[in-house]
């Protein structure tokens, strides 16, 4: 690095363009390993997650497969359809508190984990609220998502969870998916000794990369007062209020 780079990168990390202190992370880890047993998702999570608390961000990690978790689109099924128990209220309440989203998944079979997918249908449940500007509830947060494996599958992954925050309503930042891939096959994953894991450049640049651009997203997002209620308020639609849809010649 030259001695001009390097006083232009302690400047970016001494001076950043904004204050991100009053932002919340939540990272959701989808992994199949209960805790407290070892997770490499959460490897590369904590990754992140250094650099948010780095900028004063509040994070929190979470195993949704610590918790009992129905099958299902109902906002609670406790009590019903032959379940005692359904956790997933108190993380729908961690999702709706946050300003930004981190799934984390690892790849099997060249898919996201059963965890994960149940956790994506169980959000997709309560699409049918609304926010306080009438929007979908999931309208002015952002998304992203963290990805390991020893396996391919980060890109087809990545395509899935961020489509599915798309869809109900999450802001999708550049390049906001990055993950780590071992040797095909069996092989060390991602916090195993010798993996390369931890210390491959590709993975952490990425990582940042994502960091700063959920942040940069997050904050404007939060110093506009959310996405701009025009043209997306489905009561409106309902109500015959198209916003152009028919005919918009008028503005000519």
């Amino acid at each position: 690095m030259t001695e001009q780079l390097k006083a232009l990168n302690e400047q970016h990390c001494e001076n950043p363009p904004a204050k991100y202190d009053d932002l919340r992370v939540l990272m959701l880890n989808c992994t199949l390993s209960r805790s407290p047993n070892l997770s490499h998702t959460e490897g590369l999570l904590k990754v992140a997650e250094q650099i948010y608390q780095a900028n004063g961000v509040s994070t929190e990690i979470v195993r949704p497969v610590d918790f009992e978790i129905a099958a299902g689109l109902e906002k609670d099924y406790t009590g019903r359809d032959g379940y005692a128990r359904d956790d997933w209220p108190q993380l729908q309440a961690k999702v709706d508190a946050c300003d930004i989203l981190i799934i984390g998944t690892s790849v099997w079979l060249g898919e996201k984990s059963s965890v994960c997918n149940r956790v994506l249908e169980r959000m997709y449940g309560y699409t049918h609220d609304f926010n306080a500007k009438g929007q979908y509830r999931d309208y002015g947060k952002v998304g992203a998502t963290l990805i390991t494996g020893n396996e391919d599958g980060v890109k087809h992954c990545a395509m899935n969870i961020l489509f599915s925050l798309s869809h109900i309503g999450y802001t999708v930042p550049p390049q906001a998916d990055a993950g780590w891939m071992g040797e095909a096959g069996p092989g060390p994953s991602y916090m195993d000794p010798g993996s390369g894991g931890p210390e491959n450049d590709f993975t952490n640049r990425n990582t940042t990369f994502l960091v700063w651009n959920t942040l940069h997203t997050a904050r404007w997002l939060k110093d506009a007062g959310g996405f701009p209620a025009h043209g997306n308020r489905p009561e409106d639609w309902d109500a015959g209020c198209h916003t152009d849809f028919h005919s918009p010649e008028h503005k000519r």
